[in-house]
């Protein structure tokens, strides 16, 4: 019952906020594209709910320079100052708005991973695909970055199992105080943690 209702809360939530920050996420497009490229969004595929693949939405801050074989630089040489600062400020991640709205995720849930770590994940870890995942969640707000993927896991599993509106008023909080505190900012997810394919190889 909860998470029907919390479904239908956060997309009419995600509404109204679309609506309400409509001027702000027009001054960032135009940044971007005067500053980045003229394409704006940046899209991803990762895992959804039940291991559903959906596209993600995060405003674009990184370039697309390339060595002269044609490859991409490293993340940390392509972030843009302008696009750092969005992430600072995690204004990157407010076209996610959007995935609410279609339903992809909620607010609150596990922080959907890129779908190439589908096949590295024990039985155990996929069952933080048995919810829908979030812009933030309770591994984002006690650690984020900082911590291990196990410690990461662990979190979300502990998330999925025990879900509630009271655990969830708790990310809110602890979220908005992050972000205003700038606290364990992400300016590049392959650059601040190792990636997962690249551990379970090891």
């Amino acid at each position: 019952m909860y998470m029907k209702w919390k479904n239908n809360m956060d997309r009419c939530l995600a509404i109204v906020m679309l609506l309400l920050l409509a001027p702000l996420l027009l001054v960032i497009a135009v940044l971007v594209w005067v500053k980045l490229d003229r394409k704006i969004i940046f899209s991803q595929e990762r895992v959804g709910l039940h291991e559903k693949i959906f596209k993600i939405y995060k405003f674009k801050t990184m370039t697309d320079e390339r060595d002269a074989e044609g490859q991409l630089l490293p993340d940390n040489e392509r972030l843009h100052p302008f696009g750092n600062t969005l992430r600072k400020l995690s204004l990157d991640e407010l076209p996610q708005l959007i995935n609410v709205i279609k339903g992809d995720m909620n607010f609150i849930g596990p922080r959907p991973l890129l779908k190439e770590y589908l096949a590295f994940y024990s039985e155990e870890e996929k069952k933080r695909h048995d919810t829908k995942p979030g812009l933030s969640g309770w591994a984002q707000v006690n650690g984020r970055n900082s911590i291990s993927w196990q410690e990461k896991f662990q979190l979300d599993l502990y998330y999925v199992e025990n879900q509630s509106l009271k655990l969830d008023m708790r990310i809110y909080k602890k979220t908005i105080l992050k972000v205003i505190r700038r606290e364990n900012v992400n300016t590049s997810e392959q650059v601040t943690m190792e990636r997962l394919d690249e551990i379970k190889h090891a």
